[in-house]
């Protein structure tokens, strides 16, 4: 304790010659915040003013669930914005007032949080963190990098990974209860956005896959997210530009996120970092919009690691972490209070939260150890000369034992005495319906990336066309079968080779589905029935294009039902390829390493498929079992030259024929069964199907198995409370 109170005094003495009467600067120049339900008066971060507390009135209206942004004065001040005193503007005639959200009171208490190995010296990422958050209300969670931050807010929302163990007390409403499906939204810190729609584009689907009823509702509640984000003057704007436009800002890329989930209307919404990679003007613009929001009534539980003086008197209340630990909860300037009866004053013209973050995070010492020997202009560092470690445990002896962490208990006791109204789950969008949404809307981004897409449609032609001219005038005499054999194995190696270049897309839908899924506004049977039925036009239009330009430069036998099984038997070869591809990005979830994978696999089944040396010739182990039979080039081959050979026949002198068959015997390796074809066309098939099933599981074991054990495990916990 005397080195807590020498570093305190220590600290005291360095701020006050920065705030002394003799020092302070005129009135005009103080930063300003609110008193709770009061204009703002300018006062002085170093002395914040004491008021009495009151007591919360919590008032929820059943029934109104709309999520339009309540209307704000004219007035551009961000202190009238926060005021509660305000006259109401006047309403034009004609203009209908949407009726407010009813949210939800949440409350956590003795909230302990151990992951296995994520801290060097402790398990436990929160220790004993007790809060509350009110309807109308905007609630923070700050603190320095690795405080804790995002797993409190995690943990609160019943989304903990299943790994990690949680110990103490929920309440929604006063009940011990998880949150159903649409009562509550959760914004991760990055999250996938669509950039070949428009904002309204994406809403829209975003709508239909989460909602059901009908579609004019559905549009209203778009509008309705629109509106409530200030996302008007972007709604027609893709959000990912294209070569002649640049997509939306940062800013607004955060706020189609947030949008998204709004559109289920929920009561409770939790936000981890807003201000992720945000300028100051883009933070100040989301922090008010979040604030227009929580004045419609909805309870916003938010993560910030740090905000600017405006952003910070738009807070309601502030949690303060560090290591884990809680160093103060209440109300904004109840914080700087709790700081200044702890001995570290925030100076005048000194941001609250840089001057938190500079009190509270250990990082910090490597600064005062590089720059304990520095002198500048003005002398030594008096500002960064205390020991965060003392502050630390000052701040959080000093707040346990105040009348802040009285009142977050009594509040508390108020909150859980009575259980309030249920939360009730919200309907969802069938199955059959999202199917058909995500198939829409893949096709219709399909149309729109020409990177990803068309590009690629042109690199096929040209390949096939540069294979075609290399093999064209080849004739139909027996001295031309290996050559041709070369051509199609050549044909259908390389398109195959070719397709790897998908893999950024599959990735970005696979993230997009990782996305839509942790919301369960999609699930994995959804994602990947949909990937098929949307991939199936693209992937026939190439087929039919590259084959019909490699058939007719080859010359290949001038029959139509020929032709169309070698598109058929090429189109079923893509599908394969792109199931192998699904896999190998679910495995990898990165491009380059996915890219390596593929280009190995697509070598070691070539070297396989019997064309450098023949099957019944391969070495047995590896290679003969079972990479020729896993390797769907082989398959491939077969059928096409069983389609081009098996009914033919070649002359040998002037009497003499040999079957097709015959003539490839010392060639390549086919069946001289006349439905052979057929039966390698329905083994692709197979697998195609297969290897989607692999997918299936993958996904499942990936991502689904985390929600099924984050259910059991909030039954477990249910189960350990009621006995």
């Amino acid at each position: 304790m005397e080195e807590i109170q020498s570093q305190s005094d220590n600290y005291r003495s360095s701020s006050s010659s920065a705030s002394s009467p003799a020092s302070r600067v005129p009135s005009s120049n103080f930063f300003y915040l609110r008193k709770p339900g009061s204009i703002r008066q300018p006062i002085s971060f170093e002395d914040s003013p004491e008021w009495e507390d009151t007591d919360t009135d919590l008032r929820i209206e059943e029934g109104g669930d709309s999520i339009n942004a309540a209307t704000t004065p004219a007035s551009p001040s961000l202190s009238k914005i926060n005021s509660g005193s305000l006259p109401s503007p006047r309403v034009p005639e004609g203009v209908v007032i949407p009726r407010k959200i009813a949210g939800a009171s949440v409350a956590w208490k003795d909230l302990t949080i151990t992951i296995k190995g994520k801290r060097k010296y402790s398990d436990k990422v929160i220790k004993s963190s007790t809060g509350y958050a009110l309807p109308g209300t905007m609630t923070v969670i700050m603190g320095p990098a690795k405080s804790g931050k995002s797993t409190l807010l995690r943990a609160i929302a019943g989304r903990l990974h299943p790994s990690a163990r949680m110990y103490g007390e929920v309440f929604v409403n006063g009940a011990k209860s998880h949150m159903p499906y649409g009562s509550y939204g959760y914004v991760e810190r990055e999250t996938t956005l669509i950039g070949s729609l428009t904002v309204r584009e994406f809403l829209s689907y975003s709508a239909l896959l989460q909602l059901p009823g009908v579609l004019c509702q559905k549009k209203s509640v778009v509008e309705d997210a629109i509106h409530a984000m200030s996302l008007d003057d972007h709604a027609n704007k893709l959000i990912g530009g294209h070569c002649y436009m640049k997509g939306l800002p940062s800013g607004e890329r955060r706020l189609v996120s947030i949008a998204r989930e709004l559109v289920m209307r929920p009561r409770i919404l939790f936000i981890d970092e807003p201000l992720y990679h945000l300028d100051c003007v883009a933070a100040l613009l989301m922090m008010v919009t979040l604030k227009r929001l929580a004045s419609t009534g909805c309870t916003l539980i938010v993560t910030i690691y740090q905000s600017s003086t405006e952003v910070f008197g738009l807070f309601d209340r502030i949690c303060l972490l560090s290591n884990g630990n809680t160093l103060f909860f209440g109300e904004t300037l109840a914080c700087l209070q709790h700081f200044s009866n702890a001995g570290f004053p925030c100076p005048i013209m000194q941001s609250p939260s840089d001057h938190f973050l500079r009190a509270i995070n250990t990082d910090f010492d490597r600064i005062i150890a590089m720059c304990k020997n520095w002198q500048d202009d003005n002398g030594d560092f008096s500002s960064v000369n205390m020991d965060t470690a003392v502050a630390i445990r000052t701040l959080e002896a000093t707040y346990k034992s105040s009348a802040d962490a009285a009142a977050v208990e009594t509040m508390i006791l108020k909150l859980t005495e009575k259980e309030g109204p249920a939360l009730k789950s919200k309907g969802k969008a069938n199955n059959a319906t999202r199917i058909a949404v995500l198939t829409w809307r893949s096709l219709l981004v399909v149309s729109r990336e020409w990177k990803y897409y068309w590009l690629h449609l042109i690199l096929y032609m040209l390949l096939t066309l540069c294979i075609g001219t290399v093999f064209s005038g080849l004739g139909h005499s027996l001295s031309s079968v290996a050559t041709r054999v070369a051509a199609i194995f050549v044909f259908v190696s390389f398109c195959s080779l070719l397709s790897i270049a998908r893999v950024p897309a599959l990735m970005k839908e696979i993230k997009i589905y990782t996305c839509e899924e942790s919301n369960e506004h999609s699930s994995t049977i959804v994602f990947l029935l949909a990937q098929l039925l949307s991939s199936i036009p693209f992937l026939f239009l190439i087929a039919i294009s590259s084959s019909l330009v490699f058939y007719f430069l080859v010359r290949l036998q001038d029959q139509f039902s020929l032709l169309m099984y070698f598109v058929l038997n090429f189109f079923m070869t893509l599908l394969v390829n792109e199931g192998i591809m699904l896999i190998v990005a679910a495995l990898w979830q990165d491009v380059l390493g996915s890219l390596l994978t593929l280009l190995c696999i697509h070598v070691v089944m070539m070297l396989s498929a019997g064309y450098f040396r023949m099957r019944n010739a391969l070495p047995g182990p590896v290679w003969m079992y079972p990479m020729s039979y896993i390797a769907f080039h082989t398959y491939s081959i077969q059928g096409l030259l069983e389609n081009e050979y098996l009914e033919n026949s070649f002359a040998v002198g002037q009497v003499r024929t040999i079957s097709g068959f015959q003539a490839l015997q010392n060639v390549y390796n086919i069946s001289p069964e006349y439905n052979s074809k057929w039966k390698n066309l329905l083994v692709l098939f197979v697998m195609a199907m297969g290897y989607r099933i692999i997918v299936l599981v993958l996904l499942f074991l990936l991502g689904s198995r985390k929600m099924w054990l984050l259910k059991r495990f909030k039954c477990n916990r249910d189960t350990t409370d009621t006995s």
